[in-house]
Order: structure tokens, then sequence, then C-alpha cells
């Protein structure tokens, strides 16, 4: 789960008109965050953008896939983060679109999320 710095670099430069983005390193891949919400991960080089029932469908279309994982001695697990096409990372303002989407689910998801009591 590897993410190079040369990717880190490249996805910032691919959401250079999406605003201010922060790249936090993570369990061996990074969070990519705008306004203190996780919107996109990066993992083994490939950018995933958060999804929710409706944009999925748009990821499906083209093909993709969601970001999976297998915990210790568990079955593989799907997160709500699908693989970019890779055609918009050469159509970076439909990119840029597909991650305004992505951040707009996000924000709304962390809204819903109850506080946890400590």
């Amino acid at each position: 789960m590897v993410v190079t710095e040369g990717f880190k670099d490249f996805v910032e430069e691919l959401l250079a008109d999406f605003g201010a983005v922060t790249i936090r390193n993570m369990f061996g891949g990074a969070g990519v965050y705008a306004d203190g919400v996780m919107f996109a991960i990066l993992v083994d080089d490939t950018l995933y953008l958060k999804t929710d029932e409706a944009s999925t469908r748009a990821f499906e279309s083209e093909g993709m896939e969601p970001f999976t994982y297998a915990p210790a001695g568990k079955n593989r697990v799907a997160m709500p983060c699908w693989e970019v096409p890779p055609r918009l990372l050469e159509e970076t303002e439909e990119l840029v679109a597909w991650a305004r989407e992505a951040h707009r689910i996000a924000r709304a998801g962390k809204a819903k999320a109850p506080r946890r009591r400590r």
C-alpha cells in the first residue's frame, strides 16, 4: 500500500483547480483532505474518490471497482471509495467535478456521523 511522493505531487497537480488540498499519510496509503474532510484516498499510487449510492453508478459504468482490503483473518471489506477512471487523469476539468462531488458526499457523511463519547 505504498504511495510515492511523486504520485502525491501528481494528485495535487491534478486537483489544482479544486482548491487547497492536503495529503496525509495513513496506514501505508494517504488521505486527501479539503476543509478538514477526507474525500479521497491514495493506495498503491491509485486515486480513489469517496462515493455514495448514486455516485457509485458513474464509477460502475466506467468499469471501475471499489477499494477493498482484507483485515487479518477476515473476509475482504469494500470501502465507499472507488478507483478514478484512468481517462480522468487526462481530463482534469472533469476529474475536479468528480472530486467536488466526492467532497460533498464526505461532508454530508461527516455531518450525519454521531459524535463519539469518551
